[in-house]
């Protein structure tokens, strides 16, 4: 009897090779996935992994095991997460916004808090639905992007929200300050996102990466820099940071992707100024258009005062 692991690579094992980060995973030896490797049991996004390949966070992981394994996977105990905040709340779906430092939900080497786990602390409900860890998680946010972000309760609307962001039905609206002036000052990136050629653990512009289209209007103007409304019509990992990093306006405290150091320390910034502003859906319960937002949270909404001044 076979058992299938269907899953999304978690963000702890992006930059690892298939047979160390699929061990760590399934708690299994490098040898025995090294193994499932050469027999084409391991996938991914629907093409056959090596065991030396590169694991991509976000990617879909499909692995086929000869026997059920026990439980690997980790789980996200109830933990009060400071600042975290429930919008809206159904039988089907929790809306949230999500604080600075807090991660969509556990992976390996990721200590920190998690949406998930600060939903069970409030008594929420989620979805079973997705390998255990992500259980309810059918999108995510950076831990240093802030922001709107929507969980499943139901099984219902973990298969329809899934579907729904997979066929880039969902309307998803950030704001960003960038640094500079981006010229056009509105304007669409459509430019392929892969793994860095050079620096684990980062993305770039690569011509065998990912499609990927990002747009963005000007909001406001400052000396040394601009606030964005941006538009996803993709996911990928860190795309906007890319994106913007690619036109050499990278996202103002964001110095993993380029921004200058100096004026982040000005603006008391120790992170990325993107903000998960609007986030819109058809209701997986009923169809109907529902459309959540969120205020700035202190540290962006202090660092736009000091670039007004």
């Amino acid at each position: 009897m076979s058992d299938l692991r269907s899953l999304p690579v978690p963000d702890g094992l992006d930059g690892m090779r298939v047979d160390a980060g699929l061990a760590r995973l399934l708690g299994m030896s490098r040898t025995v996935v090294a193994g499932l490797a050469e027999e084409g049991r391991v996938e991914v996004d629907g093409r056959a992994a090596g065991k030396s390949d590169r694991l991509v966070a976000g990617s879909w992981l499909e692995v086929t095991l000869p026997e059920p394994a026990g439980p690997t996977t980790i789980s996200a105990p109830p933990e009060v997460v400071h600042g975290l905040t429930v919008l809206h709340a159904d039988d089907d779906i929790v809306v949230v916004d999500k604080p600075v430092g807090v991660a969509a939900h556990p992976s390996p080497g990721w200590t920190g808090p998690t949406v998930v786990g600060g939903l069970a602390a409030l008594g929420h409900r989620v979805s079973t639905s997705g390998s255990e860890e992500r259980q309810g998680i059918v999108h995510r946010l950076d831990v240093g992007t802030t922001g709107v972000m929507v969980v499943a309760t139901s099984e219902r609307a973990y298969t329809v929200l899934k579907r729904a962001f997979k066929e880039r039905t969902v309307s998803k609206r950030y704001h960003a300050v960038a640094q500079g002036h981006p010229d056009p000052s509105s304007g669409t990136i459509d430019a392929p996102i892969g793994r860095h050629p050079k620096h684990d653990y980062r993305f770039a512009v690569v011509a065998d990466g990912k499609p990927s289209v990002t747009h963005y209007d000007t909001i406001e103007a400052f000396r040394a820099a601009s606030l964005l409304d941006v538009r996803l019509e993709t996911g990928r990992t860190h795309q906007i940071r890319v994106h913007l990093s690619a036109l050499r306006h990278p996202c103002v405290g964001d110095l993993a992707y380029g921004a200058d150091p100096t004026l982040a320390k000005r603006l008391k910034l120790d992170r990325q100024w993107l903000h998960a502003h609007e986030l819109g859906f058809e209701h997986p319960g009923d169809g109907r258009w529902v459309s959540y937002t969120s205020p700035y949270p202190a540290d962006l909404a202090a660092a736009l005062d000091l670039l007004r001044e």
